[in-house]
């Protein structure tokens, strides 16, 4: 039922939708994200100062008579779904705020209740030059080109705007920064070096990736070599890909050799008393890729096949364009730009 009416409610909420509001909406991802922070801070005159924010709690605590008053959909439904409460240890426990966790609405209702905030932010400074905005989900970051203006003109805005929907700023997670001190956002570290924009995985991120690795190595001490390479490849293709396209040659190799060190101390756990060219002869004889780490399987017509393990630094970095800001796939003079989007590669490699 939540599927139907989100079929018309979908087209409705792109409409209305910020134009840099990137989470949780058709042809944009993080990568869009991180693409519109480079415009909008790269620049040598870009500004100096950006708020980074989180929303608190903002699936769990967003007023449920403000979403039965602005969102246009039947109201008997929506109220229904937002107060059937949930189900934990056999109790059932009333909603009496927010959205339904799990239901394949609760993202749109989250985005059509943000929508605005960009245009209220902009409202709220004498002059918008250097104001930009940026927001995936619940996450986002307004740039200015001073921290009085961040201080005494866009808080101010942003707490005025929450406030009707339930909603506050978490002071935990909310800060004023300046780009040569840097900051995360989405996995992402972006800081200014001499005036040069230098976007790399965070290190929450990539140590968080290192320490699942890890646990899958350990996990593995008595299982198949070719059991263990298959739970590790998704993990590395997925951190990797989704790092390709910002700076993360440096991170890729780290990351390499984190891999390469924790597999060494697999392989003498299992084979202690095994010579360097034995150990070389079993893990490392792929054909074409040298101090490849790879064993043989048998596929389903009785042949042998290489089965390797994937490394960060096998990933080529490539360069993203950035889908534009005012587009959105309902209306129909855009109907050849998404055509193209999907027809061609978005990714340039990088020589």
């Amino acid at each position: 039922m939540q599927a139907l009416y989100l079929l018309t409610l979908e087209p409705i909420a792109e409409t209305t939708a910020d134009p840099n509001s990137y989470g949780f909406r058709y042809f944009r991802a993080c990568r869009d994200a991180i693409g519109q922070c480079f415009c909008s801070l790269a620049k040598s005159y870009s500004p100096k100062w950006l708020l980074d924010v989180d929303i608190k709690a903002c699936f769990d605590e967003i007023d449920h008579d403000w979403l039965l008053n602005n969102i246009p959909v039947d109201k008997r439904m929506l109220r229904q779904w937002l107060k059937s409460g949930y189900f934990q240890d056999k109790n059932l426990f009333p909603t009496k705020s927010g959205t339904p966790q799990g239901g394949i609405l609760s993202p749109t209702l989250a985005n059509m209740t943000l929508d605005g905030l960009e245009k209220a932010i902009k409202e709220s400074c004498p002059s918008r030059k250097k104001v930009n905005f940026i927001r995936y989900a619940d996450d986002f970051i307004v740039t200015a080109e001073s921290r009085e203006l961040l201080e005494n003109n866009i808080i101010p805005a942003i707490n005025d705007f929450l406030k009707p929907r339930g909603l506050k700023l978490s002071e935990e997670k909310t800060r004023i920064v300046s780009i040569e001190q840097g900051f995360d956002f989405l996995g992402q570290h972006l800081q200014k070096f001499r005036n040069k924009l230098i976007i790399t995985p965070s290190k929450e991120s990539t140590k968080g990736f290192l320490e699942k690795v890890r646990n899958i190595i350990r996990k593995c001490y008595g299982q198949k070599t070719s059991d263990m390479i298959m739970q590790l490849n998704p993990v590395i293709k997925g951190w990797a890909y989704y790092h390709r396209y910002v700076q993360s040659a440096k991170a890729f190799s780290f990351a390499s050799k984190v891999i390469s060190d924790a597999l060494g101390r697999w392989i003498r756990r299992r084979h202690g008393r095994k010579s360097m060219g034995w150990i070389n002869k079993r893990y490392f004889n792929h054909p074409k890729r040298n101090y490849c780490f790879c064993c043989t399987i048998k596929t389903g017509n009785g042949k042998r096949k290489f089965l390797e393990l994937m490394k960060p630094s096998y990933v080529k970095l490539v360069r993203y364009i950035k889908i534009k800001g005012e587009t959105y796939p309902f209306n129909p003079k855009y109907f050849s730009y998404f055509t193209m989007r999907k027809t061609y590669s978005n990714v340039r490699p990088i020589n």
